[in-house]
């Protein structure tokens, strides 16, 4: 029951919600059976005291029901309430519930005004510091020290107010922040899953279009091959960007399951697949499996594989021709990645790439990619002026 109405409570409008409170407040003042608890109340005057009247009444009313747009209009109710206050003890009144609305007006302003807030605390600083010129002249027995510790106690409420204020700010733009990143992290993820389809396919295909053009007319049946090469290339492509469009993350957690998609996205399994198609393209490549596979996690088998397709990518482009060694060793703790590209022979320049050309995204997006799953990439030139790519990502096979 009490949950219930608790939830009942927060679904209610801000104006709804603040109303039943300036109400309730008004109730306590006004009510005859509520005396006790009405005599509770801020006091500074101690003037003699005037018998109740309709303007009492007023008062009362002006220092609770303003309270009702506390939070959508704080300065207005902070400076209604406040008035009210003064002429209630000005006027001598009994002091009743409702001159504790400045407490909460107060504590309000603090925490909901938005702008102008340096302005709103000058004012009620004047306007508080003519209430106690007239409570003097009037007659009130308070002195500068009492006048002094009562305007502290109404500035506490406000510096209340504004801490809650500050830490509510604080947590909107750490939100804020939060969420910026992880689209920032989002756009990188995706530009680095469309750079390693693309460009491993497309430097593929222009390198096998090249070739049959070369023999299209010596050798049309290389030619043709060639052209297969391409056709089969811009599937597999297609067939992949097809996989990253729909799902936008190949390993991400709701993405579908099942044998369509384990057909499909790629995984240690298809490095065969890879590797065989990398070889239509005229790159010599030796590929070796070492160890027992294990089940890997969809995070762990796609980085893998993205790191064969970046070398891979990196060898058609910078070394084409050049002889390549794919080796991966699946061992207890480590998956090991090791692709070698030996030297080119048709350039006097190392087989290296260019990581920070045009932004690069290739091996410090690869780089990134690895680090997300807990591993390490090396990248760079060996002794003999060859390429290497070495990878190591953790092991932690899928219990079955």
């Amino acid at each position: 029951m009490i949950d219930s109405v608790h939830v009942w409570w927060r679904t209610r409008g801000v104006l709804a919600t603040d109303g039943v409170l300036a109400v309730g407040a008004a109730a306590v003042a006004l009510v005859p059976a509520l005396a006790t608890l009405s005599t509770v109340g801020a006091q500074i005057g101690d003037l003699p005291q005037r018998p109740p009247s309709l303007w009492g009444v007023g008062l009362i009313l002006a220092q609770t029901l303003p309270l009702a747009a506390r939070r959508r209009r704080p300065a207005l109710c902070v400076v209604v309430v406040a008035a009210a206050f003064a002429m209630h003890q000005a006027m001598g009144f009994t002091t009743t519930f409702a001159s504790l609305g400045l407490y909460l007006a107060l504590y309000s302003a603090g925490a909901h005004q938005g702008s102008r807030r340096l302005r709103l605390v000058g004012a009620m600083t004047g306007g508080y510091a003519v209430l106690a010129l007239a409570l003097d002249r009037l007659g009130s027995p308070q002195d500068v020290a009492d006048y002094l510790a009562f305007y502290l106690a109404l500035a506490a409420f406000w510096i209340v107010g504004s801490t809650v204020r500050g830490r509510r700010v604080g947590e909107v733009q750490r939100r804020r922040r939060v969420g910026e990143e992880a689209a920032a992290a989002e756009r990188a993820r995706i530009a680095r899953e469309l750079h390693d389809v693309v460009t491993h396919h497309v430097t593929a295909m222009v390198i096998q279009s090249d070739a049959a053009q070369v023999v299209l007319t010596s050798a049309p049946d290389k030619a043709a091959e060639g052209l297969s090469a391409v056709s089969g290339t811009g599937r597999t492509a297609l067939k992949e960007l097809r996989l990253l469009l729909g799902v936008l993350e190949a390993t991400a957690d709701s993405a579908p399951a099942g044998p369509a998609r384990q057909g499909r996205a790629p995984a240690l399994g298809r490095l065969e697949d890879l590797v065989a198609q990398t070889r239509r393209s005229g790159q010599p490549i030796e590929f070796s499996e070492q160890g027992t596979p294990h089940a890997h996690s969809a995070d762990v088998q796609l980085a893998a594989y993205r790191v064969v397709q970046e070398a891979l990518t990196n060898a058609l482009k910078h070394a084409a021709g050049s002889p390549t060694r794919v080796v991966v060793e699946h061992g207890a703790k480590l998956l090991d990645i090791t692709v070698t590209t030996d030297r080119p022979t048709h350039a006097t320049g190392p087989a290296e790439p260019k990581e920070s050309a045009a932004g690069g995204r290739g091996l410090p997006g690869l780089r990134a990619r690895i680090q997300m799953v807990s591993g390490q990439l090396q990248a760079g030139l060996r002794a003999d002026g060859g390429f290497e790519v070495h990878a190591t990502i953790p092991s932690i096979p899928i219990q079955e």
